[in-house]
């Protein structure tokens, strides 16, 4: 097919399917004014926790031009990680530690910034040929400050849910999102439309009641914040909530109807689960040190998060667990080098030794 400017468009979709995205849609370079507010209000209540980049660089947020000034047109993929088994089949094993869906295959910032990286370069050489003067992009996953969900729903992918994340009808919440910055003038895509309507299964789900209101996430509350960006003690209010969860959390995605379209046939095969990682046992978790840490995770996004951060989580998953046999290890990390290891061991260790009716 020769490409030109009217079906250039289509040809970038069909170029992006190739490289392993079920989803794609352009959007204007611009945010909605209410998406730039509520950002503003979230991160004026302290929404955002320790995640305090979110204070910064909220112009660049808002407004892409004031990221890059000429973007003329965003670029939206998805990228599917739709699982193959119930997320919240462990939630009742409690020996078994729960790692959310994203993080048991290969770090996705490197697979999606790959396929990214060569979908940009193709539509940058045949924008040249279709006589597009002096096309230019730049590809951002989840680094920078970028309004992938505002801008995704955008483009047509899907809808913001009432848990905050994208929806899509195809594909449910199990998608990875990237973006094509870019100066070509193009067509963009139809909104996509809230489809949510009167459920609220997400809300309800929530074990640490992180959604004050639909459509608002309070970070500070969530399983997925308290595991993967907070560095302190996780507060204790919150720790029986946690449950099994070590590392993320998928609840308020697993029950979503809309999760039930999505194919585990469309996931990306970078994603595939590990086996190690689908269902490990607590016992062999508290016992990594750094090196072991760093082994086990070489090559996932678990790995930045760090060995101390990780066996904090452990720790409280073992005093969640009632299971005394792992009282040994957990008496060990007391003598952790790392402050919070000790105290989050510590608390498991009374947890544990608690009479069953104060569980």
């Amino acid at each position: 097919m020769k490409i030109n400017k009217r079906n250039l468009v289509n040809a970038l979709k069909e170029k992006a399917r190739e490289e392993g995205f079920v989803s794609v849609g352009v959007a204007p370079a611009e945010i909605a004014p209410e998406c730039g507010t509520r950002l503003r209000e979230w991160v004026t209540a302290g929404c955002h926790g320790d995640m305090l980049w979110m204070e910064r660089r909220q112009d660049q947020r808002t407004q892409p031009a004031a990221l890059w000034e000429d973007v003329r047109s965003v670029i939206m993929l998805g990228m599917s990680y739709a699982p193959a088994d119930h997320p919240m089949k462990l939630a009742e094993q409690a020996d078994r530690a729960r790692i959310s869906v994203y993080a048991r295959g290969k770090d996705y910032h490197d697979v999606a910034k790959g396929a990214l990286k060569r979908t940009a370069q193709w539509l940058v050489h045949q924008a040249g040929k279709a006589g597009y003067d002096d096309p230019q992009v730049k590809v951002f996953v989840d680094t920078a400050p970028v309004m992938e969900k505002a801008l995704a729903e955008a483009a047509g992918i899907g809808w913001q849910g009432k848990h905050t994340n994208l929806v899509s009808r195809a594909h449910g919440s199990w998608l990875f999102l990237g973006a094509i910055y870019t100066t070509l003038d193009l067509d963009a895509d139809a909104a996509g439309r809230d489809r949510c309507g009167s459920c609220n299964a997400c809300q309800e789900i929530c074990p640490t009641d992180a959604f004050p209101a639909p459509y608002q996430l309070d970070a500070r509350r969530c399983i997925s914040y308290l595991t993967i960006e907070h560095k302190g003690p996780i507060p204790h209010e919150l720790r029986k909530g946690m449950g099994n969860h070590i590392y993320g959390c998928d609840d308020c995605l697993a029950v979503c109807p809309w999760n039930k379209f999505a194919k585990a046939a469309a996931a990306h095969k970078a994603f595939l689960p590990r086996a190690e990682l689908v269902a490990p046992r607590l016992a062999d978790l508290l016992k990594l040190d750094d090196a072991a840490f760093r082994k086990l995770f070489a090559g996932s996004p678990i790995k930045r998060t760090g060995r101390d951060r990780f066996v904090r989580n452990v720790a409280i998953a073992a005093g969640n667990s009632g299971d005394s046999s792992l009282a040994a290890t957990l008496e060990g990390l007391t003598s952790d080098d790392n402050e919070v290891v000790r105290e989050a061991a510590w608390w498991a260790l009374t947890e544990l030794n608690a009479p069953a009716h104060n569980r």
